[in-house]
C-alpha cells in the first residue's frame, strides 16, 4: 500500500473511529466551552478592574498585555488538554479496546504537567511569531506564514509524543519532527482528505438559508440561518474531533507501521513507550 492508500485508509480509519465512539464530540465541545469561559473570566475581571478603556489605552496598557499572555497559556493548555484526551481514547479503540469519556480525561489528567509546558512553550512561540508579523511588510509576513505551517507540521504529533514517550516540550518537538519526515505522504493526504471532506460538507450547510428563503420568505431565511449555524458548529465538533483522532491514528502508524483496517483482535491498550517504527531519531 503507497503512502497515498495509507494516509487515506487512516482517514477512513479515523472517522469510523468517531462512529464508533460518538461521545469523543464532548471533548472538543467542552474545550470550546472551557475556552469561551476563560476568555469571559479574564474580559470580565479586566472590565470590573480598570475598565476597558484604562487596560486598552494609556498607562495600562501593560495590564492588557500581561492578560493576554495568560490568556494564550491556559487557552492553550485547555486546547491541548482535551486534544490529549480525544487522543487518548482513539488510541485506546485503534488497539482493540473500548474507550470510555473517563479513560480520555485519566489520560490527559496523568500529562497535565507536561502538556501544561508544552503549552507555555507554544503560546511563546506564537505570540513571539504574532509580535514578529505585525512588524513585517507584505512579502515578510508570506514568509513568516510559511515558517509557521513549517512550525504546525514540525509539530504535528507533539501531543501523542508527551502523552506516550514522555519527553519535554523541545525533545518532544524533535522526536514530532522527526516522524512527520518519515510519514510525511500519509500525514498530508490523510489531512488533505479529511480536509476537502469537511470543506465539502461545510458547503452543503450553505443550502439551508437558500432552501429557507425559498420555501419561507424571510422568516424562512431566519430559520434558514440559524440551522446552518447550527449544523457549522456541530460539523466543527465533528472536524476537530476526527482531526485528533487521525494524529492519534497517524502516530500509530509511524511508531508501529499498524494501519489498524479494524479494530478487532489487535493488541490491548499499553500504556508504554510504543515501538520505534523506520529510522530512530
Amino acid at each position: 500500500m503507497g503512502r497515498i492508500g495509507n494516509g487515506w485508509q487512516l482517514t477512513k480509519t479515523s472517522l469510523r473511529v468517531l462512529r464508533k465512539d460518538k461521545e469523543l464530540l464532548l471533548f472538543p465541545l467542552l474545550s470550546g466551552l472551557a475556552i469561551l469561559g476563560i476568555l469571559a473570566v479574564f474580559l470580565g475581571g479586566m472590565f470590573v478592574t480598570v475598565g476597558f478603556g484604562a487596560a486598552f489605552g494609556g498607562d495600562l496598557t501593560w495590564l492588557f498585555a500581561v492578560v493576554m499572555v495568560l490568556y494564550y497559556v491556559v487557552s492553550f493548555f485547555i486546547a491541548f488538554f482535551f486534544n490529549a484526551a480525544i487522543i487518548g481514547a482513539a488510541t485506546i479503540r485503534l488497539n482493540g479496546g473500548n474507550p470510555t469519556l473517563g479513560d480520555g480525561l485519566r489520560i490527559a489528567r496523568e500529562n497535565a504537567g507536561r502538556i501544561f509546558l508544552w503549552a507555555l512553550f507554544a503560546a511563546t512561540v506564537a505570540m513571539i511569531l504574532r509580535a514578529i508579523q505585525e512588524r513585517l511588510g507584505f512579502i515578510g509576513k508570506i514568509i513568516l506564514g510559511l515558517v509557521g505551517i513549517a512550525w504546525s507540521l514540525a509539530t504535528y504529533f507533539v501531543v501523542p509524543i508527551l502523552v506516550y514517550e514522555k519527553l519535554g516540550p523541545w525533545a518532544a518537538v524533535k522526536r514530532s519532527a522527526h516522524l512527520f519526515k518519515t510519514t510525511w505522504g500519509e500525514t498530508l493526504v490523510g489531512g488533505f482528505s479529511m480536509g476537502v471532506i469537511f470543506v465539502l460538507l461545510g458547503l452543503a450547510g450553505l443550502l439551508a438559508p437558500l432552501l429557507g428563503f425559498l420555501l419561507g420568505g424571510a422568516f424562512g431565511l431566519v430559520v434558514g440561518l440559524v440551522v446552518m449555524v447550527v449544523y457549522w458548529v456541530v460539523l466543527g465538533l465533528v472536524a476537530s474531533a476526527a482531526s485528533s483522532i487521525l494524529i492519534a491514528a497517524l502516530y500509530r502508524y509511524a511508531t508501529t507501521g499498524k494501519v489498524a483496517e479494524d479494530f478487532q483482535g489487535l493488541p490491548a491498550f499499553a500504556a508504554a513507550r510504543p515501538p520505534s517504527y523506520g529510522t530512530a531519531p
